[in-house]
Formats: C-alpha cells, sequence, structure tokens
C-alpha cells in the first residue's frame, strides 16, 4: 500500500491514489495542520508535478503504522530527506504525518 501511494505520487495519478485512502484520510506536515482528504488532493499534489523521483530508503512496519524514510529528487534537482508515519484502518490509509527531513 505504501508503495502504491508513493508511486501514484510520484506519477501524478490521484486516480491510483484515491482508493488507497480511507473516507475520513487526513494529512498533517510542518505545512499542513490535519487536512482531509479533499485538501490533500489540492494543496498536496502540485501542478505541474514537482519531484522527479523519491527511492523509499527504509520502511518500518509495526502492524497499523508505517514509518518510511525516503529521499526524494525534485524536477529542478535538489533533493531531500523526510519521514512519514502511515496509519492504517483495515486495508486503506486513515492518515499521513510527514517530517521534514535534511537537504541531500
Amino acid at each position: 500500500m505504501v508503495r502504491k501511494l508513493f508511486a501514484a505520487y510520484l506519477a501524478n495519478r490521484k486516480d491510483l491514489a484515491e482508493p488507497l485512502l480511507s473516507a475520513d484520510f487526513t494529512f498533517s506536515s510542518p505545512r499542513n495542520d490535519h487536512i482531509d482528504r479533499d485538501a490533500y488532493f489540492r494543496d498536496c499534489w502540485p501542478q505541474p508535478p514537482a519531484f522527479r523521483d523519491i527511492n523509499i530508503e527504509r520502511i518500518f512496519d509495526s502492524g497499523e503504522e508505517v514509518v518510511v524514510g525516503y529521499q526524494a529528487q525534485t524536477i529542478a534537482g535538489s533533493t531531500f530527506r523526510n519521514l512519514e508515519l502511515l496509519r492504517f484502518s483495515g486495508d486503506r490509509i486513515a492518515s499521513v504525518e510527514v517530517y521534514f527531513g535534511r537537504n541531500g
């Protein structure tokens, strides 16, 4: 599920991401405070797409929670690392919390 969400994001395919998320999905980051599903797709899926690559470096699974560490490269060529905490409700992603990392 996590890899599918990241692949959908990188491919800018909201249609593939929507079925992965619960109806009451929420998203939080240093820039977004507990926004709902509609705001997530409106505010967090940049147009045109901003990322060239997202390389998942580690995944830690603890049942209904998954922590993902990744390095992303923007279209402009800069790189950064983030951590995300994804919580599941059944077979869907109920929430994502992003913790911004460092460049490179």
